[in-house]
C-alpha cells in the first residue's frame, strides 16, 4: 500500500469517527432543544387563564328597525391585574339561519381578581322575523344558537379567543306587553 492510500484510509477513518461524533452531539442538542419546547409549552399549559360563561339571551326592546336583544357574559379574571377585552365576536341563529352576525370592538376591561359582568346587544332585523314566522307563530318565541368568541391579550400568553356558545328561546313580546 503506497503512502498516499494510507492517508486516505486514516482521513476516511477519521471523517467516519468525527462523523459519528458530530452526530451524537446534534442528536443530544436537538434532544436538549424539544425537551426545553416541552417544558415551556407545559408551563404555558398551566398557567390560569381567563374563562367565561354565556348565561342567557333576553329581549331589551323594539325599534322600528329591529329587535334588540341582550346576552350576558360573566368573565373571569384569575390574574391581580385587569385584562383588555380586544373585542366580542358573536354570531345569532335560528333554524341554521345566521339572523346577526358582528363585533363589538373595545368593550373594556375584565376586572382584576374577579368576574366582569358584559352585556352584548345582538339587533334582530324584522325581515328576519318574518322569515322565522313558522317557529314564531306556534310559541312566540325565538330558538337561538348564540356564538360568542372573547378575544382577549394576555402579556405572556398573547392574545386569544374564548369560544362560547348557549341556545335556547327567546320569548318575543305580545302586544299586551308593549302597551302596557
Amino acid at each position: 500500500m503506497s503512502a498516499a492510500e494510507e492517508r486516505g484510509d486514516r482521513q476516511e477513518r477519521d471523517d467516519g469517527e468525527g462523523g459519528e461524533e458530530e452526530r451524537r452531539e446534534r442528536g443530544g442538542v436537538r434532544g436538549l432543544v424539544d425537551r426545553a419546547k416541552g417544558f415551556v409549552a407545559e408551563k404555558i399549559a398551566k398557567i390560569p387563564k381567563p374563562d367565561a360563561t354565556l348565561d342567557r339571551v333576553s329581549f331589551k326592546g323594539v325599534s322600528r328597525e329591529c329587535i334588540t336583544l341582550h346576552s350576558h357574559l360573566d368573565v373571569n379574571n384569575p390574574y391581580s391585574h385587569r385584562i383588555p377585552i380586544c373585542e366580542l365576536t358573536y354570531t345569532f341563529k335560528s333554524g341554521d339561519k345566521v339572523i346577526a352576525s358582528g363585533t363589538m370592538p373595545d368593550p373594556g376591561w375584565i376586572a382584576a381578581s374577579g368576574t366582569t359582568n358584559l352585556e352584548l346587544p345582538v339587533k334582530v332585523p324584522y325581515d328576519f322575523i318574518v322569515s322565522l314566522i313558522k317557529d314564531v307563530s306556534g310559541d312566540w318565541d325565538i330558538d337561538y344558537v348564540l356564538e360568542v368568541g372573547i378575544t382577549i391579550d394576555l402579556p405572556v400568553v398573547g392574545s386569544f379567543t374564548i369560544p362560547l356558545a348557549t341556545e335556547g328561546e327567546v320569548k318575543l313580546p305580545t302586544f299586551r306587553d308593549l302597551l302596557f
